[in-house]
């Protein structure tokens, strides 16, 4: 018994020596944000990790380990193995994290860790006509480095925001490094915008608009009374056709 108890303590420690002096070195990070129009937005993180040939059967090993947390990974990696996306009232959903394999290349080895999860509270959204919202994006669900004059980005770091299918960008700051040319165009056409390490954020601005077709409003308006009347929304519904219709003949009665 005590035999055995030391073996498993021999190899308790082996396991702690390799992951004390296992190498890792984060070259990059990608921070996609993609913004949806009930005001939250689901994010994916994308870390480049560079791993040391003598590291790499430990990196391995990591992977493998289905309870490796999160907390694990950071303190394997450095505290730059965190959501970057965070909800300042709340808590993030839908998270996952997946370490990929190992990959040889001619510079050395390497990995990919990618995050995925969901924000509420990402912007806020004030309607200024009947079809017409215009979003504001929320800067205090930022979570990177904070400088001498304010939150910026970190090094070797990408930030990237994606407006919802039919938006457009209204108003940006600071300027977004890609595309370059967006502003000459008013960034008409423009979907996606991103800025690169060590853009400041202090002053961070991001507004687009949506604009609702009638037929989305009208489909918008009639899902309402369904969901506030139920199956007697029906009823409501044909009573308003037919007085539409007796309005329409009543008028063209007229101006016979």
């Amino acid at each position: 018994m005590a035999k055995a108890m030391l073996l498993v303590l021999l190899l308790l420690a082996a396991s702690l020596v390799g992951l004390t002096h296992a190498s890792y070195n984060i070259t990059r990070i990608n921070v996609n944000v993609f913004l949806n129009p009930n005001t939250s937005a689901h994010v994916n993180e994308t870390v480049n990790v560079s791993i040391s040939p003598d590291s790499v059967r430990q990196y391995t090993t990591n992977r493998a380990a289905l309870n490796l947390t999160l907390s694990k990974w950071q303190a394997l990696l450095g505290p730059s193995i965190v959501q970057h996306i965070i909800n300042p009232k709340g808590s993030i959903y839908n998270f996952d994290f997946l370490p990929g394999p190992v990959v040889h290349a001619s510079t050395g080895y390497y990995a990919y860790l990618v995050m995925s999860y969901d924000v509420n509270n990402a912007t806020s959204v004030n309607q200024t006509t009947p079809r017409v919202f215009v979003y504001t994006f929320n800067p205090a669900v930022f979570n990177f480095e904070n400088g001498a004059s304010g939150e910026i980005l970190n090094p070797n770091t990408t930030l990237t925001l994606s407006i919802p299918s039919g938006s457009r960008i209204e108003s940006v700051y600071p300027l977004p490094d890609v595309p370059a040319s967006g502003i000459a165009n008013n960034y008409k056409n423009i979907t996606s915008v991103s800025w690169l390490s060590g853009e400041p954020l202090s002053r961070f601005k991001f507004i687009f608009v949506i604009s609702e077709s009638l037929r989305t409003e009208v489909t918008r308006f009639l899902a309402s009374v369904y969901y506030a009347f139920g199956t007697g929304s029906y009823a409501i519904i044909a009573g308003i056709i037919i007085v539409l219709v007796l309005y329409v003949y009543y008028r063209a009665s007229r101006n016979r």
